[in-house]
């Protein structure tokens, strides 16, 4: 099990990025958030098996087609068993 803080940065805002990220981790089965900060980034909490956290990360490096992403950063943060779906903030 794998928890983190995903930053992503780039045209993030506006484009639908939230709803295709909670899309995604519907897909994969993974717990947490997704909201957009004041500074334009997309933060993104999840927490899932290691190997979907992977396949989850590399999407965020790409985004939907109406994104541009720029730059991601990942934070590992410590599990929380108590997520129970993937939420937009």
């Amino acid at each position: 099990m794998r928890r983190v803080k995903i930053l992503v940065s780039g045209r993030v805002q506006g484009v639908y990025f939230r709803l295709f990220t909670q899309n995604k981790a519907k897909h994969f089965d993974i717990k947490g958030s997704v909201r957009n900060l004041v500074d334009g980034r997309v933060e993104i909490i999840a927490e899932a098996d290691a190997l979907i956290m992977e396949k989850f990360i590399k999407w965020c490096n790409k985004g939907p087609i109406t994104a541009r992403v720029d730059h991601v950063e990942v934070t590992e943060l410590p599990i929380d068993t108590t997520l129970t779906v993937f939420e937009i903030k």
